[in-house]
Parts: C-alpha cells; structure tokens; sequence
C-alpha cells in the first residue's frame, strides 16, 4: 500500500485545507481588528460626546463655583459605579491650590478621578487610561476650560468610562466570529474534500479500466475521459497497439522459421526412413528430439502472446470434459476410469487451446501411470484456479518431482515420451501467472495440481 504522503488526493487535500484554514485565520485576525478599532473609535466618540455636553452645561455660580444648568443625558452617570464617569477639576491661580473634584458625577459616588498631571492649553485635550472606582481601568478624555465669564479661572473637565465596556463586545464578537469562521472553514472543508474526489474520479475511472484490461475483460480502454485524462487514454491505447502488432509480428516470424526448419527436418526424417544402421538411427532419434524442441518453443510463444492477449475467457468444465472423452478412446484397452467434479462454472483468463494442451498433458501422464482410476476436481478461490488431476499409480517420490518438471526428464524410461510434458506445462503455466505442483494423491498415486489465473 502507499504511503499517505505519496498520495495525490492526500496531497491536494493536504494543500488546499492548508491554505484554506491559514487564510480563514487571517481573516479572522483582520476582522477581529477592524471590530476592536471600530469600537475604540466608538468608545471614544461616545466619551467625546459627553465630554461636550458636560462642557455645554457647565456654568459658574455668582460666588464662582462650577455647577451643571442640567444633568447629563446618560442615566449611567446617575448610577454609583456604573462605569461612565464625569468630573470637575479646578486648577489653581495665583496663590490658590485648586480643588480637584470640585464637581463630579453621582456616579463616582465618593471617589475621585485621579488625573496625571500634564499641561493642556486651553481647549485642547488629551487621552489616558487611569485607575477608577474599585480598581477599574478606565479611558479618560480630559479637557481645559476658562470660563469665558472669568478668564482667570482654568477648569478641567473628565470623562472618563470602564474599559470592560469596551472589552464585554468584543469578546461576544469574538465568540461569534469563531462560530462562524468554524463552520465555514468546515463547509469549505468538506467542499474541497467533494472537489478533489470528483477531481480524481476520472482516474478511478481509468484505473478500474486498466484492471478490466489487464483481467481480460477488455482490449482496449475507453475514450469518455475528461479532456486532461484523455490525451494519456490515448497514448495507452496506442502502446497496447503497437505492442499486440509487436507480439503478432514476433509470432508471425517464429512460424515462419519453424516452417523453414520443419521442411529440411521432414526430408531428413523421410531420407533416413527407409535406412538402416547407427547413422540413419541417429538422425531419426535427432530429427524427432529437434521437431519436439520446435513444439515446444512454438507453443510456448504462441502461449506468452495470448497470456499478454485481453477478452480471452474459456469454460474449465466444457474444456475437461472434451479431454476426458478423448482420454477414455486413447486408454480404452486399459479400462481406466475418469471422473470430473467441481467444474461448475469456473473459468480460465486464456484461449482454451491452451488450457486443452496443459491439461491434454498432464491427463495423458496419468492415464500411462493409473492402475484404475483417475479423478480431475476443480475449485476457485475468486483469484486463482485450481485443477486436481489424481491417479492410482505406483507415485513418484518426493525427491524425484523436481527432477520430472525439468526439460528432457522423464520418470520411466520404458515408457514412450520425450520428457517435455510436464516441463512444457509449468512452463506455459508460469506464462499464465501460474504453476504446476506434483503432490501425493489421496488415491495412493501422484496429484498433480495446476493453479492458473481464475
């Protein structure tokens, strides 16, 4: 299995949640910004607001003290500690200490804004944070004042307000726009997740395809593929082109020089056919091991094409029924019995020529070495076919079955054959992805058991 990282939809998935959730943060941290600014500003406007109506309605008493023609028109500033506050300094002259707190908010209840001590011009004003009533931190506006009356007396005049004020929306704000960004992020998660797997669908597509043509089940891959998959789609179909013509041009010529090879070995055979003595013997026993050897290489090209071929399927069942008939005319002196189970409907992934000689081979085997009875059983896990082929012969010792799966073997001299047959059978079953075991049969024989490609 491969790794995750060397995935593509891992990788596109990786990428795009990435950018998606660092670009989310960032507009989070830009509008969590903007929020807190805009409040600020706000907060601000709203204590210059007071700022100017505690100026509007100061005025002076006829013995020179500041008082208000009329309350404030926010009800805080009538509530003690509300956290909005207002206050009246009076800032010394001449010998005079001045007196701060001369007048402020019922608010302030019985404390006193400390103010830092700075120099304002008239009219002019400044910002602090300070410690208020209860050790709250406050954003004060201050303000000078000369009462146009008396121009010797300078005023200072405060607002002052409870930073919580400003700090309790933007943590509700906060809280929100986490909410928000959170299922949009989650939306958008799951919108890329939809996007890539609709994204590599086609390549799903086309690897099911690859699998169909590697099983048989077509020769070619198909042509509805999206315009960037397309392009490959077709470059592969022409590579399975070219190679099919490749094989078949390889074919072609490899039964072309057995033709040529077989017609001076046919005037050889028939020359020294009617001759006798150790020379024409020679050439007889040669020319015979030479066209066995042109058999064998030319089934077993003809077989490593079609193991390449696709959309090729035969029936196992009807294939060993055809060979078992045949085996019961070659052996009928012998009385041999032959049976068949667990067909059913199995198949094999090849050309049933190819399935008839493996088989014609190994039946042929047992039917020279079986006393009485020789028994074919099938079965079929999904991915590989197995075929039983069991006699009730003398068997052949473990050590000497690798021996008998090695070209020119043979187990017994005194019986006919050229010892290609079970070398012939691995071979071309090793063509097919499979191979040929030899095994102790439960009948006391040998069991030779072929696995190929289901």
């Amino acid at each position: 299995m491969s790794q995750p990282g060397a995935s593509l939809r891992f990788r596109l998935l990786a990428g795009t949640l990435t950018w998606m959730l660092a670009t989310v943060a960032l507009a989070g941290w830009w509008l969590q910004g903007m929020f807190e600014e805009h409040l600020a500003n706000q907060f601000r406007a709203e204590l210059t607001i007071h700022l100017n109506q505690l100026a509007a309605n100061l005025e002076l008493t006829p013995d020179g003290r500041p008082t208000l023609a009329r309350p404030l028109s926010d009800p805080r500033l009538e509530r003690p500690y509300a956290g909005l506050y207002w206050q009246v300094d009076r800032m010394p002259e001449g010998g005079d200490s001045g007196k701060r707190g001369e007048l402020r908010s019922r608010s302030l209840w019985d404390a006193e804004l400390s103010v830092p001590g700075d120099q304002l011009a008239d009219g002019e004003r400044h910002e602090h944070r300070v410690s208020g009533p209860q050790g709250a931190r406050l954003r004060m506006i201050e303000q000078v004042l000369q009462p146009a009356e008396r121009p010797e007396m300078t005023l200072r005049l405060i607002v002052a307000a409870d930073e919580a004020l400003l700090a309790e929306p933007v943590e509700r704000f906060r809280g929100l726009l986490l909410a928000a960004l959170a299922l949009l992020a989650g939306g958008l998660a799951i919108a890329a997740v939809i996007q890539v797997q609709a994204g590599l669908r086609p390549l799903k597509r086309l690897r099911d395809e690859l699998t169909r043509l590697r099983d048989g089940e077509q020769a070619s891959l198909g042509s509805k593929h999206p315009s960037e998959v397309q392009p490959l789609v077709d470059e592969l179909n022409s590579l399975l082109q070219r190679n099919a013509e490749f094989v078949e041009r390889a074919r072609s010529q490899a039964g072309n020089l057995a033709h040529a090879v077989k017609t001076p070995l046919a005037v050889m055979a028939n020359a020294a056919a009617d001759e006798t003595g150790e020379l024409a013997e020679l050439v007889r026993t040669q020319v015979g091991t030479a066209r066995a050897q042109i058999d064998h290489h030319l089934a077993r090209a003809r077989v490593a094409a079609a193991a390449q071929g696709k959309g090729q399927r035969c029936a196992v069942g009807s294939v060993i029924e055809g060979l078992l008939r045949a085996m019961q005319h070659i052996h009928a002196e012998r009385g041999l019995e032959f049976s068949f189970a667990g067909g059913g409907k199995l198949q094999f992934r090849g050309e049933a020529q190819d399935l008839q000689e493996m088989l014609g081979n190994l039946l042929d085997n047992a039917g020279k070495w079986a006393n009485r009875r020789v028994e074919v059983t099938c079965a079929s896990d999904g991915a590989t076919l197995s075929i039983d082929i069991d006699d009730d012969g003398p068997g052949i010792a473990a050590a000497d079955r690798a021996l008998l799966l090695q070209r020119g073997q043979r187990g017994d001299e005194r019986v006919p054959g050229s010892g290609l047959g079970l070398a012939i059978v691995d071979e071309l079953a090793g063509l097919y992805g499979g191979r040929l075991e030899l095994l102790d049969s439960p009948l006391g024989g040998l069991r030779a058991r072929l696995s190929l490609a289901a």
